[in-house]
């Protein structure tokens, strides 16, 4: 009987209610372009983005940040129930010094992070802390800093595909109401950046690789997102090196099928730092 059942269609309205029912049970995931950590005290159009964002989303129990600021050899957690602030960043002015994001973070979500991951072992971390990459974004996303916040690093050494891999593994997490952010940007070439004009015009290549990227997610084409270097000469310029490009890979990795992309901000900033920021779910 069983093998008459496996061969049903299950009509397509069924699986439509399915998936709806499902996206429903789910937390969005978020990858933001966080551009410059001066981002964290002006009031601009990313800034008011945010807020806008923080907003309307279903409130989370925790959010998890991956940031392109904690690149490790392994993956760790931080577990510290008071997370440090880290100042990663030199150089700016004295002020930006002074931003306290004074969220708890959650040692309980942690583990859960490291029970999900079964492919390696997540070491627990208490070292670390929120990182600009994280900070920034989050004082204007959810100011009140009521909600425990934590991050996960980044294994530097690792490729792409490894990492797709590894973020898949932390699905279940969405059904248990933490919202997952990548933190980093598309394009990140500081070497070229006009540091005079924020609204300076976007140089060929930096647009032409955030349009390819832009297309890649539209079609939901994850193998080319991986595989960003084939899209040619823009993504070694875009790409420099890849500590701001994982934290799209760990977003995308928890997209279902049936689950689009919402755009909340897409201009490039000074040239070259593509600040695309988009929601999943």
């Amino acid at each position: 009987m069983k093998k008459y059942f496996k061969n049903m269609k299950i009509p397509s309205r069924i699986k439509s209610a399915e998936s709806l029912f499902e996206a429903e049970q789910l937390m969005p995931v978020l990858f933001i372009g966080h551009g410059t950590p001066m981002n964290a005290i002006e009031d601009n159009n990313f800034t008011r983005s945010l807020i806008k964002l923080g907003s309307e989303l279903p409130r989370p129990k925790a959010i998890l940040c991956i940031s392109a600021h904690w690149a490790t050899r392994g993956t760790f957690v931080n577990v510290s129930a008071k997370p440090k602030m880290i100042y990663d960043m030199y150089g700016f002015p004295n002020e930006l010094y002074e931003v306290i994001y004074p969220a708890n973070g959650s040692p309980k979500a942690a583990r859960e992070v490291q029970e999900s991951i079964t492919s390696i072992s997540v070491v627990s971390d208490t070292k670390w802390g929120f990182d600009h990459g994280n900070w920034s974004v989050m004082t204007h996303l959810f100011p009140k800093a009521d909600i425990p916040l934590f991050q996960m690093s980044i294994d530097y050494y690792k490729p792409m595909a490894y990492h797709y891999e590894l973020a898949r593994q932390l699905k279940s997490l969405r059904t248990k109401g933490i919202l997952i952010i990548g933190s980093g940007n598309i394009s990140h070439n500081i070497q070229s950046v006009d540091q005079s004009n924020i609204n300076a015009k976007a140089l060929d290549w930096a647009l032409e690789f955030d349009t390819a990227i832009k297309k890649l997610l539209d079609n939901q084409n994850h193998k080319g997102l991986i595989n960003y270097e084939h899209i040619g000469a823009s993504a070694q310029l875009a790409v420099p090196e890849p500590s701001h490009y994982f934290p799209l890979i760990y977003a995308v990795a928890l997209q279902n099928k049936y689950e689009k992309i919402t755009y909340f901000y897409s201009k490039i900033y000074y040239g070259t730092l593509a600040m695309r920021s988009f929601k999943i779910g």
